[in-house]
């Protein structure tokens, strides 16, 4: 069997990492399981792509389609074409895509229209927010998908509520997890560690890139003031996606704590987490990060699709008012923070299972 490995983002390389490792184990040891790495070039910064692929030792590509840039609508047109002529020259038997970004749809819908199944890894999350691209990526992926891999209970009830055949349903874990338990050894000081002479347990961690976070600059001015306000002085290492690059600098927010970085390597970026005295972001997959690490977590959004990171993990979901923050800090300088633990099957070996359940069917 040949499967098809899609990958476009930062969020996608991780994910796909283990399952290139599980598959070429299996390979070596049966020769049932082949696969080609199809990058779609939907993120196309070497900070924000290239360097993934050199530290978390993924192959290069077998094909790139080059489809980076344009709007939502653009970007899925390109992958989709891109895609449809790479499976009319030689098709596999499998379309395997991961997660919930623009590459996972796309692709999703290409290969059943051509009469290739669709395995979904990080199938059946929710966040139930509408507005969020993300969101209709999932249920539309969802929807044409043969084989559902996840990685919680949760996402397990939400495909049955759907409907999903239950034999169709496969809790594996999360492969992103896999590749942060395997190369946790490997982080590594950036370099404004050094510069910066930041100290373990002793500076923060801002993330932010949600459009409903940083497109509307009043908004993304007062989110960052409260920010800036109320972590006593500690370093907030800002580690900035070029979305929100071109919208701080027209602002001019500054502070004198406020240590703005270009976006990091995997290895650099984690670093910094598992170190820091806390982690403020939007983002799904940097919850999932922390909850493992052990590292509080303030997610500022009004919804999260991975809920067993509040449940189970270090994760609080605090919402996207600046008048959050002060309670939420009063709360983490106190020493009130809850501990958390760690999600089952979040234990490195999600990829092992997938190709294990690859193997018999």
């Amino acid at each position: 069997m040949r499967i098809d490995l899609i990958a476009g983002t930062r969020p996608n390389f991780m994910k796909i990492s283990p399952i290139i490792d599980a598959i070429k184990a299996n390979h070596a040891a049966t020769h049932r399981l082949s696969f080609r790495l199809v990058h779609t070039g939907q993120h196309y910064d070497r900070n924000m792509s290239g360097s993934f692929f050199e530290q978390l030792g993924i192959p290069e590509p077998d094909i790139n389609l080059g489809a980076g840039g344009g709007t939502q609508a653009e970007q899925t047109a390109a992958i989709m074409t891109g895609y449809e002529k790479v499976l009319q020259e030689g098709r596999s038997d499998l379309c395997l895509v991961v997660g919930d970004v623009t590459s996972t749809m796309a692709c999703s819908i290409v290969a059943r229209k051509m009469g290739v199944d669709v395995a979904h890894v990080e199938a059946g999350i929710r966040s139930g927010d509408w507005t969020m691209p993300e969101e209709i990526n999932r249920i539309v992926t969802d929807s044409l998908t043969n084989l559902f891999f996840t990685t919680s209970v949760t996402a397990n009830e939400n495909l049955r509520k759907c409907g999903v055949d239950e034999a169709c349903i496969f809790f594996v874990g999360n492969t992103m997890i896999d590749t942060l338990l395997k190369q946790m050894s490997r982080f590594r000081k950036p370099e404004i560690w050094d510069k910066a002479r930041l100290e373990a347990g002793d500076y923060i961690v801002l993330t932010l890139h949600r459009p409903a976070n940083v497109d509307e600059e009043d908004k993304l001015k007062a989110m960052m003031e409260a920010i800036i306000c109320h972590t006593r002085g500690l370093p907030l290492v800002f580690p900035v996606h070029p979305r929100t690059a071109m919208v701080l600098e027209k602002l001019g927010i500054d502070g004198a704590t406020l240590l703005i970085t270009e976006p990091l390597g995997y290895l650099e970026f984690n670093y910094l987490v598992k170190h820091a005295k806390a982690v403020l972001t939007d983002s799904g997959g940097i919850t999932e990060e922390t909850t493992v690490m052990g590292v509080p977590c303030m997610t500022l959004r009004n919804n999260t699709e991975r809920p067993e990171t509040i449940t189970v993990g270090t994760n609080e979901l605090i919402g996207t008012d600046p008048k959050v923050i002060g309670p939420a800090m009063e709360k983490l300088f106190s020493g009130k923070w809850k501990k958390g633990s760690i999600p089952e099957k979040w234990d490195g070996k999600a990829a092992e299972r997938i190709v294990d359940v690859l193997m018999k069917i």
